[in-house]
């Protein structure tokens, strides 16, 4: 007899489907694809084991490393690398991104770093948040809607967009302030934008905002898995379900296109091993994010994984991984990616150069909006990151397992 039958075999899937088999309850797993996993994925590419899709996770709430610790991975944890990412803007050379900033929000809006992005007028207008009352706080706004009251449209298009963009693949205007975790609260109680930046980043941890697993974030999925199979719970593949009648148990919904469309985006990731000795010195740190109508390039980001992660590099043994995201595809996704990279970290990198190419596309849903009387963990409630989707899927598994 089945207690629970959970559709969908992601990490949000997998995390409910865990704990609610280690309370002893009868759980199914069933997963419409071959493997477990969802986005956060494995793959090979030049003879090394890389990360397909999510390859780090936010610390807030230490959520994903309790997880790590519990299924065996707890001393894999480990922080990238402290040198910073960088901005590839419309127009002019790439900068460093500021320090002091929250999702490209300046917490000193009149620092250097801040200036040497957006200019000394924008930068000006950006501090005039400190002279504005703190309105808007109780209203139903955009974080797009936000900084360009508090801050001006230059700060917002020219800083903020790039990095919300590269982390969320959507324009500040279609996020709601309520995604970026206790911006509305800080705001409302610091009384300007800045200062609400400056709070949260205080009360932060020390260090990285983001953790990633030694050897790969897909390593969760192969414990959990293990774990699943230790409690007793039943995996089934290739078992699409397309309606919800006639299923055993509390059916939870851990895949998106069952109690609503998908009406998602794509977003294809590229990832190139190089042979390029010169990026041994990472000229744009951890990577770079694209402004959106950058001249000549047409990836949103890129990231030189083996400069942001210690335990890769030592396993690339001098080659170069770097992944580069697009939202519209290219028509030679390999031809253009190089020659991205090359832009995007100011370097020479011929054809002969590239040692392998792998090519992954993802469908990333759009948030659950409207009230339903299923039970929905995933991407479309908990949010886009890891961090998200387990807090959420543990919550979840709590309120089904309490008296």
């Amino acid at each position: 007899m089945t207690d629970f039958t959970v559709i969908g075999g992601g990490i949000g899937g997998l995390v409910v489907a865990r704990r609610l088999a280690m309370a002893g309850r009868a759980v199914t797993v069933l997963e419409a694809s071959d493997h477990l996993g969802g986005t956060v994925a494995r793959h090979t590419v030049a003879g090394l084991d890389l990360d397909a899709g999510a390859e780090s996770f936010a610390i807030r709430g230490g959520t994903v490393a309790a997880l790590a610790a519990e299924i065996g991975l707890g001393n894999q944890v480990v922080a990238p690398s402290s040198m910073g990412a960088w901005l590839h803007p419309v127009s002019g050379p790439a900068v460093p991104l500021p320090d002091a900033a929250l999702l490209g929000i300046p917490g000193t809006p009149l620092a250097a770093d801040v200036i040497a992005v957006v200019g000394g007028a924008a930068a000006f207008r950006a501090q005039l948040d400190s002279l504005i009352p703190a309105l808007w706080a109780r209203q139903s706004l955009t974080l797009g809607q936000l900084v360009r009251r508090r801050m001006g449209a230059a700060v917002l298009e020219r800083l903020v967009a790039p990095v919300v963009h590269g982390v969320y693949s959507i324009h500040p205007d279609k996020l709601s302030i309520d995604r970026v975790a206790g911006l509305r609260h800080a705001y409302s109680q610091q009384g300007s934008l800045a200062a609400a930046v400056r709070s949260l980043r205080s009360a932060a941890p020390a260090g990285s905002a983001v953790e990633g697993i030694r050897g790969g974030v897909h390593r969760l999925v192969t414990e959990l898995a293990a774990d699943l199979e230790t409690y007793g719970a039943a995996v089934e593949f290739d078992r699409r379900v397309t309606a919800l009648e006639g299923l055993p148990g509390t059916v939870i919904v851990a895949a998106p296109g069952i109690v609503a469309p998908v009406a998602g985006r794509n977003v294809v990731v590229a990832t190139l091993v190089v042979d390029a000795p010169e990026l041994d010195a990472a000229p744009r740190g951890t990577g770079v994010l694209v402004a959106q109508g950058a001249r000549g390039i047409r990836a949103r980001a890129l990231t030189h994984s083996t400069a942001k992660w210690e335990w890769l590099r030592e396993r690339a043994e001098g080659k170069q991984v770097l992944r580069l995201s697009y939202d519209d595809e290219p028509e030679n996704l390999a031809e253009t990616a190089r020659t991205d990279a090359a832009a995007l970290l100011g370097t020479d990198l011929p054809p002969t150069a590239v040692l392998d190419f792998a090519r992954v596309e993802w469908t990333r849903p759009a948030a659950l909006t409207t009230p339903t009387d299923h039970i929905v963990v995933g991407e479309t409630v908990g949010g886009s990151g890891i961090a998200g989707i387990v807090a959420h899927a543990e919550r979840t598994a709590a309120a089904l397992l309490a008296p």
